[in-house]
């Protein structure tokens, strides 16, 4: 007779807590990093929360502006009974928020017993990819071939194609740009990018998505070209990618937007002006940088804020990015 066997307890999984305030391309660089936690036990992570769309399932999200990691800037908070109890059930506390506080540092440290590492945001090396570093507060190895990687949600998906059907871009090249990024500084000029539009346009009947920021410079220079841009504003970040997914080519500068799209696997061309490609470049199998790697490129971001002329981006003719673009399409 065959004795049936008995199942064992469910292992206790460790319940650790990231904390995480970086912008979005920091956030997709990190996304390894929370991969390899996710593998250890079960997440709570603290960061922004529009990054919502992008995370596994698996990942319970809180937003960073709450009282929770507020009350960590003052002083002498530790034994509020409200903060204990929030900390207490954490094995494990990884910060890479308040490294150079001292009241957040004293006041996590004693509120998880201990069990925090809290690291800078930005790594001491400067020309370390920042996938690399992240990794490496963990003591993972370092590799190329470590990718983020999100998955395109089956809401936004299917929002999408029905902006393609109903903006008649089906069985059509279509080409998205994103002219924005978190300084103006690292912008193509947008009359460069309506250039490229043009020769699209022009190259294979194809269409034109801008997909838009804040920043009105380049919505009234692109966005006002008519009927060749097709604008879209304001998209939450899963309909972004939803978009990008479906695009033939996606341009963009040294931005959020632009690792986004190297991470949902599309083909991607970043320009890169006065940053630097070696720490900040999207990785992905099918990323291409530009970049014409001027005497004075890199520069650090004061140098940045006032340089007068700018030709790490202008030096990236429309001719150009246009020829390289021949070459990698074929």
């Amino acid at each position: 007779m065959k004795l049936a066997r008995l199942a064992g307890p469910t292992p206790v999984r460790d319940k650790i807590l990231a904390i995480f305030p970086g912008a979005l391309g920091d956030f997709i660089c990190f996304l390894p990093t929370l991969d390899k936690l996710t593998r250890d036990g079960e997440i709570d992570l603290f960061t922004r929360t529009e990054y919502g769309d992008l995370l596994p399932a698996s990942v319970r999200m809180r937003s960073l502006e709450c009282y929770e990691i507020s009350r960590l800037f003052v002083s002498g908070v530790e034994e509020e009974e409200k903060l204990k109890r929030f900390f207490a059930p954490y094995s494990r506390v990884y910060s890479w928020m308040g490294s150079g506080q001292p009241d957040f540092v004293r006041n996590l440290t004693l509120l998880s017993n201990g069990k925090l590492k809290v690291f800078p945001f930005r790594p001491s090396v400067s020309r370390i990819h920042i996938t690399d570093y992240f990794l490496s507060c963990l003591g993972a190895g370092s590799s190329d071939e470590i990718t983020p990687h999100i998955p395109i949600r089956a809401d936004a998906l299917a929002w999408s194609g029905r902006l393609w059907q109903q903006s008649d871009l089906e069985r059509k090249s279509v080409l998205v740009f994103s002219p924005g990024s978190g300084a103006r500084e690292k912008n193509w000029p947008p009359d460069f990018y309506a250039t490229v539009a043009e020769w699209w346009e022009k190259k294979s009947a194809g269409k034109n998505l801008a997909v838009l920021g804040p920043v009105e410079e380049e919505r009234d220079k692109i966005s006002g070209r008519g009927d060749r841009v097709l604008a879209l504003r304001g998209l939450e970040l899963g309909r972004v990618a939803a978009v990008i997914s479906r695009c033939d080519l996606y341009l963009g500068n040294d931005s959020g937007v632009t690792h986004l799209a190297a991470a949902i696997g599309a083909k991607t061309v970043a320009l890169f002006g006065p940053t630097d490609s070696v720490q900040w470049a999207p990785r992905g199998k099918r990323v291409t940088v530009i970049t014409r790697n001027v005497e004075c490129s890199p520069c650090l971001s004061p140098v940045m804020k006032s340089c007068l002329h700018h030709k790490c981006l202008t030096a990236l003719s429309p001719d150009y990015v246009i020829g390289r673009l021949e070459e990698l399409l074929g």
